[in-house]
């Protein structure tokens, strides 16, 4: 590639960044604040220290154009809903008598008062608080963070660009608030909205603003006629103003499909596409509407979601073929960088010829700055940089731990049958009734106990040698025999040992099976101040000995219920890790199945009755794009039942699912051909109890009823009214009680108070369903 000839040069920008700081500062003093051992002004101080770190790295690295507004303490949609006034009517109060405690309750509820509802943010392991509209909502603007944040970066002497949800997306996003008609539709809102949108963006402009990012991303989704036109009238309003910075519509995760050229005819000054994955799709819509001529075009063109070195030459390409087709192009990640960890160069244990693949925030950044030095100056400035990528590329393609013949002849092998149980589940289900001996209304809880202080010191003293294994797997045991004392007494049916020995729910296993890499700094966020590390799937995969074994069955030593087996699914191993991109995500599925069905087996072997297998990121990983769905599915559904379809018709095989929109996949859980399944319900009342029983769902299902998430203690009166709500949907003999999720983030005494009245409202129930 020649140097650029268009007058102005490429600029390099990101779209968002990891908010947490080298070493999870604003975690620890968000989770102090709530302690009580930081104050609030402590806090604001150290949330103003990172986003200017981040400003001042960002300008070092040679970004040009800093955005802002991208941090939150929370959540970026729930800040969204602030800047709006969306607040509900119950955390009105909250948020009048202080604005920090507000947020955090809408975030995370009270004793008296329920938090937003949580889900996953498109196909990404991230959480986002679901806005609550109705009819009777009314906005105002409150742009103070937007602008204070935007006047902090200006302030240090950077060119900063805010970023906000847009309006569509955000409206898109919302549900009908509680007691509001589920037919409501918060997009008839829009007119309402626009005005304060207005208001934001006059007062970003006088604060001195010259781009303003509206980003857009449920517009890559199918959208109807009706959507796209409330698109086009909201970027016609918007455009159209006189008092207002220049706007930036971007869109990413997909292709932006019917929505480009909605987009592009409005009177907006720049869009930014996604150019990964989508790249084909978006060019091809890109020439089919004449290009951009007349407007900016952010190409994201260095993958914002994984953590693979980019190819650098064809990305250039790329951009190349881009700038034929835009009046100005510039370069970006694909999406926010919040989705990727901080920093490898500070990872020690992955050999360094393997670290050489790996690009996370900061090495993206450099990816980002030399194409926008390739593409303004011609590819003799960056050669360096692309014979390096090149011997980068070539070593990975190349390298043993990508390819395991045994492995590959193992997944090439498997049959239909591998992944058909031996009986239809009408028959299994009488065999476990007797094997089991369960009452009506069974009780149970989702796998993890409290993660407590002492756990994670036992567990990093054990690690830098500050005691020995003895002492460790002691400790492990004691937690064991109190976990199950606990449940025993609680008088839960269906018991767990409670995990204390993992870490999390798939670096755990992840550390124990070939062709995965684990880091000790890459975390990233998931929700509020829970962060993962996701673990970084490089290879072909296989499991050399047993992972969960020996626990699952000292636990069952010590009572006579059963102990259920707890496992993280091939879906989640993949959609929780960072997954090789060099061949399809089905085949990589496969192995991992093939290396779970092992531990299953095993498992069942050594007694087990009731085995979990978690998929709460199956909703999450379904494409964005309806076309795209039964590929995913069938590859998806089939890695489950491969898992799962080796055990005896009298093994009970339970799967769990949290914190997403299940009804357009209620056929995609049927088909997992699981005995019983465990989802979220509690902040959605019981949706989903309506959407298995609209489908006909004809297998168990345990609804929650201990939203988890927040730190409240339901009522035994509570728990039962959720009960009674999710009986109307699912017969008595097919309905389990259970909390949403894992009780790892929880105390124990909210846990303990929690599970009595859970089994409390069981109880009672059962004593309604029999007249006594």
């Amino acid at each position: 590639m020649t140097a650029k000839t268009a007058a102005a040069a490429a600029r390099a920008t990101v779209y968002g960044y990891p908010r947490q700081g080298q070493n999870r500062e604003l975690k620890k003093a968000i989770e102090g604040y709530w302690k009580g051992r930081v104050s609030a002004d402590a806090l604001r101080a150290i949330a103003a220290e990172l986003r200017g770190s981040t400003w001042r790295q960002l300008a070092e690295a040679g970004i040009d154009e800093m955005p802002t507004g991208d941090f939150s303490y929370y959540d970026h949609v729930l800040d969204t809903s602030v800047m709006v006034g969306a607040v509900p009517e119950r955390h009105r109060d909250a948020v009048a008598a202080d604005a920090l405690d507000g947020l955090f309750a809408m975030a995370r509820g009270t004793q008296d008062v329920a938090p937003l509802e949580m889900t996953k943010w498109f196909d990404t392991n991230y959480h986002y608080l679901v806005p609550e509209l109705g009819p009777d909502s009314a906005f105002t603007a409150d742009s103070s963070k937007q602008v204070a944040e935007l006047r902090e970066a200006l302030a240090l002497g950077l060119s900063a660009r805010p970023v906000l949800v847009g309006p569509v997306t955000y409206l898109l996003l919302a549900k009908p608030a509680p007691g509001v008609s589920a037919d409501f539709d918060p997009l008839t809102l829009l007119d309402l909205l626009l005005p304060v949108y207005t208001e934001v963006l006059a007062d970003l402009r006088a604060a001195g603003a010259q781009w303003v990012q509206l980003d857009e991303p449920a517009l890559v989704q199918d959208r109807t006629k009706a959507e796209l036109n409330a698109a086009e009238r909201a970027y016609r309003v918007l455009g159209g103003l006189t008092d207002r910075p220049k706007l930036l519509v971007a869109s990413y995760f997909d292709r932006l499909g019917g929505a480009l050229p909605v987009l592009a005819k409005a009177p907006v000054d720049g869009l930014a596409l996604d150019f990964t994955d989508a790249a084909a799709a978006n060019l091809d819509a890109l020439a089919a509407v004449g290009g951009l001529p007349d407007k900016r075009l952010v190409a994201g063109v260095v993958n914002g979601r994984n953590i693979w070195v980019n190819d650098l030459e064809k990305s250039l390409a790329t951009l190349g073929t881009l700038l034929g087709l835009a009046g100005q192009v510039d370069v970006a990640a694909s999406c926010s960088l919040l989705h990727v960890p901080l920093d490898a160069a500070v990872e020690r244990d992955i050999d360094p010829p393997v670290l050489r693949w790996l690009a996370f925030a900061r090495q993206k950044t450099a990816e980002i700055v030399t194409l926008a030095k390739g593409l303004s100056n011609g590819t003799d400035a960056i050669a360096t940089e692309l014979a390096a990528n090149r011997a980068d590329l070539a070593a990975r393609a190349g390298s043993a731990l990508t390819h395991a013949p045994a492995v590959r002849a193992r997944a090439a092998a498997v049959t239909d049958s591998d992944a058909r149980r031996s009986q239809p589940y009408a028959e299994r289900a009488v065999a476990q009734r007797a094997h089991l001996g369960l009452p009506l209304l069974p009780t149970t809880t989702i796998g993890s106990f409290p993660q407590t202080a002492e756990l994670r010191a036992a567990r990093a003293d054990l690690r830098t040698g500050r005691t020995d294994v003895r002492g460790y797997e002691e400790r492990i045991r004691t937690e064991i025999g109190e976990v199950i004392a606990f449940q025993e007494k609680a008088g839960l049916d269906v018991l767990v040992h409670g995990e204390p020995e993992r870490n999390d729910m798939v670096q755990y296993f992840a550390e124990q099976l070939t062709g995965y890499l684990a880091t000790q700094h890459g975390w990233v966020q998931s929700y509020g101040t829970r962060y993962v590390r996701p673990p970084v799937l490089a290879g072909d995969i296989s499991r050399p000995e047993p992972m969960t074994v020996r626990w699952t069955t000292y636990a069952q030593s010590l009572t006579d219920r059963p102990v259920k087996g707890m496992l993280t699914g091939p879906v989640t191993m993949l959609a929780w890790s960072f997954v090789r991109d060099d061949q399809p995500l089905g085949d990589t599925a496969r192995q991992v199945a093939l290396a779970l069905r092992d531990e299953v087996n095993d498992l069942e072997s050594a007694g087990t009755s009731v085995i979990q297998v978690d998929e709460p990121a199956l909703r999450e990983t379904l494409p964005l794009r309806v076309a795209d769905h039964p590929a995913y599915l069938d590859w998806a559904t089939e890695a489950f039942r491969l898992t799962t379809a080796g055990v005896r018709p009298d093994t009970q095989i339970h799967t769990h699912m949290c914190y997403a929109e299940f009804g357009d996949i209620v056929q995609a859980i049927d088909d997992l051909d699981a005995d019983v399944i465990s989802l979220e319900a509690a902040r959605s009342h019981m949706q989903v109890a309506g959407e298995l029983a609209e489908h006909g769902y004809p297998r168990e299902a345990g609804p929650g009823v201990y939203d988890i998430h927040s730190p409240r203690v339901p009522s035994a009166d509570e728990a039962s009214a959720l009960l009674r709500k999710g009986l109307e949907a699912i017969p008595a003999e097919r309905l389990w009680v259970n909390p949403d999720c894992g009780l790892k983030t929880r105390g124990w005494p909210e846990t303990r108070a929690s599970l009595e009245n859970l089994v409390s409202a069981a109880r009672t129930v059962r004593a309604e369903l029999s007249g006594s």
